[in-house]
């Protein structure tokens, strides 16, 4: 099968008007899906240039709604390309023999795919579209899955999917607007400028006066957690994830029923289904807690990133750290209450302290202290000027917010706000899931083992964090981080710093798949550097010898780069 052309619509000059007045293009955050997924695609920045690149499916992510894009768009699909929209094409409402509902906030959508068992799955932008009962618009419609107004069990708002059949080709419109949905679960619902909204059952408490990552979760308290069986409370599902899964499930079954394929990128290295990542917050900077740490990472065999804020330790303990191959990182402090302070100039002099302390020019990896957070973009432009090229600072700092609050467990590259053109910073967000299991104050370790199931389910990252003080101090927490390592080995994760998560990323997208050769391989491009990555090819049910796998639900086959296995990236 040949390979096909995917492109995503981002007409500049459409988007350009939109920053104009203050509107945010999130929909360009479908290209991070791609892009994490491996899936090769290209930009296109202008409508006029659709016919040129002889695409065979076109991602409409932003373009102005005007009949003369409507007709290139028609053409396109009436000529045999296939169109994918999210909540977008009101051009073409009436053409497709629709009109358009109520545009709704957030909501539930069901039945999204055919093994999906997730139940309903949280949105938090859509615009509907109704057939029209005698409408003539020379079309078939086919409609999946469904919206529900605010609740799960909400009144039922209209197909969550259309797809139309246009001439020899079609046009695919999800009512739910994916990336703008993406963008506000791992990121926020706007710039963190006041206190969130606590849980009514007093386990989430984010009004306390101090601004962080959890001020402004796009989740509800009551729909979107769930407990243990000890009556501990967190954030059950990844949506965002979940929804990332869907958008591409959709896009490989389209292809494949056009005759076509479409190679992808593993998440992880052959061998590798997911990873367990743990870091440590140095607060209080107690040697003897750090020597406990020590031991205890000895004992269970793995290696953690160890997040300093200042003053540090003494200069042996990261001497030990660095001989034992752990990762040491930077713990910004702007918490007042600590005598810090959020401010460009403070977070330069702190990390000018960190570079002389442990004696590294490049420091990969940041946590903020207490997850402060404030305003969209600051944090990340500050990482970008000093080289930090990983943030772990979105995760939860309540008891009762614990989970997916953020919607993932995947590594990605945040958006910027409209003011910088809503570009992707060169900043790798891995958020964590919860801290200090079994803390007197804190959540119990019955959540271990649904957080490793969920982020199983997804093949993403299973990121705890545990401070080092808690480790020596409180030996429920000190048994709580065996436990992890625990549970899952069990369940067959590799342990990775948060540097080894960072390189082997940015690795992976540098490999390029750019056709398919003659023995029906992938033809790939600067994939010598990484020759454990896997390829999957989509196939037709029974059209291949080889092994197949099902992947995003689709039969797939299999691919390793080179002859043998490469070296997992290295701290160094």
């Amino acid at each position: 099968m040949r390979m096909a052309r995917v492109g995503i619509l981002l007409d500049q000059a459409a988007m350009m008007r939109r920053h104009q007045f203050g509107i945010n293009v999130f929909e360009a955050f479908a290209g991070e899906v791609l892009s994490h997924a491996g899936i090769p695609f290209q930009w296109i920045d202008h409508v006029s240039d659709v016919a040129e690149h002889q695409l065979d499916v076109l991602i409409v992510a932003c373009m102005d709604e005007n009949e003369d894009n409507a007709e290139t768009i028609w053409s396109f699909a009436e000529q045999g390309g296939a169109v994918i929209s999210y909540a977008g094409l009101k051009c073409l409402t009436a053409r497709l023999g629709c009109r358009a509902d109520r545009d709704m906030a957030a909501g539930y959508a069901s039945a999204l795919s055919a093994g999906d068992d997730s139940g309903m799955l949280r949105f938090l932008k859509a615009k509907p579209w109704v057939q029209q009962d005698g409408e003539q618009s020379n079309t078939t419609v086919q409609a999946s899955g469904s919206l529900r107004k605010d609740e799960p069990a909400g009144r039922e708002a209209g197909a969550a999917l259309l797809q139309f059949s246009v001439g020899e080709g079609r046009i695919d419109r999800w009512a739910v607007n994916i990336p703008y949905t993406l963008v506000h679960f791992q990121q926020g619902t706007e710039p963190v400028l006041d206190d969130g909204i606590p849980a009514t059952d007093g386990s989430g408490a984010v009004d306390e006066g101090i601004l962080k990552a959890d001020d402004r979760i796009a989740l509800d308290w009551e729909y979107d957690r769930t407990t243990t069986e000890t009556s501990a409370p967190y954030f059950k599902e990844p949506y965002a994830d979940l929804w990332k899964e869907a958008m591409i499930e959709h896009l490989l079954k389209l292809v494949l029923e056009q005759g076509l394929t479409l190679p992808f990128v593993s998440y992880w290295p052959d061998g590798i289904s997911y990873i367990a990542t743990i870091s440590h917050d140095s607060d209080l900077n107690i040697d003897e807690s750090a020597e406990a740490t020590l031991d205890t990472l000895h004992d269970c065999r793995i290696q953690s990133t160890w997040c300093m804020i200042e003053p540090g330790y003494s200069p042996y303990i990261y001497d030990k750290v660095k001989q034992a191959g752990h990762e040491l990182a930077f713990h910004y402090n702007a918490l007042e209450a600590n005598d810090g302070k959020w401010d460009e100039a403070e977070f330069d002099r702190q990390f000018a302290w960190l570079q002389q302390a442990i004696g590294a020019d490049r420091v990969t990896s940041n946590k903020n202290h207490y997850t402060i957070f404030q305003g969209w973009s600051e944090l990340f432009d500050w990482c970008e000027k000093h080289g930090i090229e990983v943030d772990q600072t979105r995760g939860p700092s309540k008891r009762g917010n614990i989970g997916f609050l953020f919607g993932t467990c995947h590594p990605y590259f945040p958006v910027a706000w409209f003011d910088q053109g809503n570009r992707s910073y060169n900043v790798l967000e891995i958020s964590f899931l919860t801290q200090d299991l079994d803390h007197i104050h804190l959540a119990d370790s019955s959540v271990v083992e649904p957080f490793l199931e969920q982020v199983m389910r997804v093949e993403g990252v299973a990121h705890f964090l545990f401070h080092q003080v808690h480790i020596l101090n409180q030996e429920p927490v000190n048994k709580a981080i065996r436990k992890v390592v625990a549970e899952a080995r069990k369940r067959g994760f590799t342990f990775w710093t948060s540097k080894q998560i960072n390189d082997w990323e940015r690795a992976r997208r540098k490999v390029r798949i750019t056709g398919i050769e003659a023995n029906a391989e992938a033809r790939v491009e600067h994939g010598t550097e990484l020759k454990d990555a896997v390829v999957w090819i989509p196939v037709q049910e029974g059209a291949a010898n080889r092994e197949i796998v099902n992947r995003f639900g689709v039969p797939c086959v299999r691919q390793v780069l080179g002859a043998a296995r490469a070296t997992i990236p290295s701290l160094s």
